[in-house]
């Protein structure tokens, strides 16, 4: 005696269902790499609008601080590479050594200055 087995499916269930878990899965795919892309975005966006350079008036003369999310990181009072300790004869130096070295920062550049960048330039040693 042999038993037939009758099972019973729906195939329109299975139609209508299958079209829309894809449609939900492509949509939750996107959402994931926009926001990614996005998080990326604004972190790399936020690394360089924080940096900032700052004038530095001392009694010698003139030097500059460069600030991250106001916390300094480099606060330079005397010229870099010269043997003797000397500070910029004015404010325009001072803002030309230290835009060069926010430059190196936001290039992600090691931020050491060499004399041939002092010569360069026309900083008075």
């Amino acid at each position: 005696m042999t038993h037939k087995v009758m099972t019973t499916t729906n195939p329109q269930k299975k139609f209508f269902w299958a079209p829309i878990q894809k449609s939900f899965s492509h949509i939750f795919n996107l959402t994931i790499i926009t926001f990614l892309i996005g998080l990326l975005f604004f972190i790399f966006c936020q690394k360089e609008e924080n940096l900032k350079l700052h004038p530095l008036k001392i009694n010698a003369g003139w030097g500059y601080i460069i600030t991250n999310d106001k916390k300094i990181i480099i606060k330079q009072t005397v010229i870099p590479v010269i043997s003797t300790s000397k500070s910029f004869q004015t404010e325009k130096e001072a803002f030309q050594v230290g835009n060069l070295v926010l430059k190196k920062l936001r290039d992600n550049l090691s931020p050491t200055i060499t004399k041939n960048d002092l010569i360069l330039l026309k900083i008075k040693i």
